[in-house]
């Protein structure tokens, strides 16, 4: 197979362009695209899958059977399932299609497909619906759809993003051994995920794809490794808005204390008898496979379960079901999140996303103070993104999105910040930032930090205590 672009501009909804490509993937080829967010990675990988709209140029070669996995994707069918609901006229409750449906409706070979949901244990997930699905138990499903197709092509944006360590092992596995009889395309913003069987490496900034390596070439590959890794020096967090600050809280209570803690979801416990206390100025890590119920502990905390009323939990002063709001705790809370960043879908500016982490909104609905916008626009310069100050959010990239999140809930340094997969989509330089951020963060004298990551290697000075949740069987 040998797949040519030859001068080729593509746009995407007027939004992005990619521009003057000229790229040849040749037969025993598997390639890499690496680049800065905003790059153009994902939008040159969805153009081998037929997305956009072709300016100029032209493109040759690509075979009938093209899989994709992205978040572009997973976006798409999450607002499939929406709209089933939303379109009914009946007055009858959907309950979504389930991974079951969804797989024997989208994979051509069934037992490649049974197979594959055996290696990545996602049989006691085949009855759940897709929205009921995690990040990572989504992103299997996507892998495993892919994968039981036998394409000829296969374009893995991100394919690990949200996958524990033995989700990750047993793909990296499995991708190997396609190598002889499917071409791949990886994008991957973390070069130590970087497949064995990968034999070059394109970089793209600015829609256009700047230089290409061998990965056999050791001086260039090294090269390019060093510009994925530039270390920023000098970091500041912007200064606090004290006028703005929330209430003090007594320093000899927790900031949180679980206690004999149960999640369950009929007759299936996430998990019980879980205790857990968070001290003021204490940082914290929070680990556990796919499905052992991170993300259900970390809305125990925030208010956001509802089965936080019928545990023993203290918060920020407060005993859970006391007669307090949930804004009451949430103006304690600086949040990131995968579900944070699928909901935050308004038509809104960057600099005022950054602003909106001071009212804990989804949008803004407030009059921006002077201070405020001074604060918002520090962060902005911070990220390197001030020119893009009034932008609409959603034309931003997928990183470059979870980058400006990460400032909402940093901005007014709160006594506890929990950061869910931060750097989930984030390529190298900006994981490090987002990293040596947290560090600030941890090293300060104000805030407790709860960070999420299936990234052993991700570790964290500061950090010094751990919480390991164990996979339901």
């Amino acid at each position: 197979m040998n797949i040519c672009l030859e001068n080729l501009c593509v746009s995407f909804d007027d939004k992005f362009q990619i521009i003057n490509v000229d790229w040849q993937i040749s037969a025993g080829q598997h390639w890499m695209l690496v680049g800065a967010n905003g790059a153009g990675k994902s939008a040159l990988a969805a153009t081998l899958c037929g997305y956009g709209d072709i300016l100029s140029g032209s493109i040759v070669g690509l075979p009938a059977s093209v899989g994709i996995v992205s978040h572009e994707v997973q976006a798409e069918l999450i607002a499939q399932e929406l709209k089933k609901d939303d379109a009914d006229i009946l007055d009858v409750i959907s309950e979504g299609t389930t991974a079951s449906e969804m797989l024997a409706r989208d994979c051509t070979n069934q037992n490649l497909k049974d197979e594959l949901v055996e290696a990545f244990a996602f049989t006691p997930l085949m009855n759940h619906t897709f929205l009921s699905l995690s990040s990572g138990e989504t992103r299997k499903l996507l892998v495993i759809r892919a994968l039981a197709n036998e394409p000829d092509l296969l374009v893995l944006d991100e394919p690990f993003s949200g996958l524990d360590v033995d989700s990750t092992a047993t793909l990296q596995k499995y991708l190997k051994t396609l190598t002889d009889k499917t071409t791949m395309v990886l994008v991957l913003n973390r070069l130590d995920l970087c497949p064995e069987f990968i034999t070059n490496i394109a970089y793209l900034q600015n829609g256009q794809l700047s230089l290409s390596v061998s990965r056999d070439n050791k001086q260039a590959y090294s090269e390019l490794y060093t510009l994925l890794h530039l270390k920023t020096t000098g970091l500041e967090i912007p200064t606090e808005y004290s006028a703005h600050s929330t209430p003090v809280l007594d320093p000899a209570q927790p900031l949180v204390r679980i206690k004999n803690a149960t999640i369950a979801y009929g007759d299936v416990d996430i998990f019980s008898g879980l205790n857990w206390t968070i001290e003021p100025n204490q940082h914290w890590q929070l680990s556990g496979p796919n499905g052992s119920g991170k993300t259900s502990l970390l809305s125990l905390i925030t208010g956001d379960h509802p089965q936080c009323y019928s545990n023993d939990i203290f918060v920020f002063g407060y005993q859970r079901g006391s007669g307090e709001s949930i804004w009451q705790i949430k103006q304690f809370i600086g949040f990131v999140s995968n579900a944070l960043h699928l909901q935050y879908r308004v038509s809104i500016s960057v600099r005022n996303v950054i602003v909106s982490g001071f009212y804990d909104s989804i949008g803004l609905y407030s009059q921006s103070t002077p201070k405020q916008l001074l604060i918002a626009d520090q962060w902005l310069l911070l990220l390197g993104m001030k020119e893009q100050a009034d932008r609409p959010f959603s034309e931003l990239s997928y990183g470059e999105q979870r980058m400006l999140l990460i400032a909402r809930a940093m901005v007014k340094q709160p006594p506890l910040l929990i950061l869910d997969e931060p750097c989930s989509g984030l390529d190298e330089m900006n994981r490090q930032l987002v990293l040596a951020l947290i560090e600030k963060i941890c090293a300060g004298n104000t805030t407790s930090v709860i960070y999420v990551s299936h990234h052993a290697e991700d570790i964290i000075e500061g950090i010094d205590n751990y919480l390991s949740l164990e996979a339901v069987v």
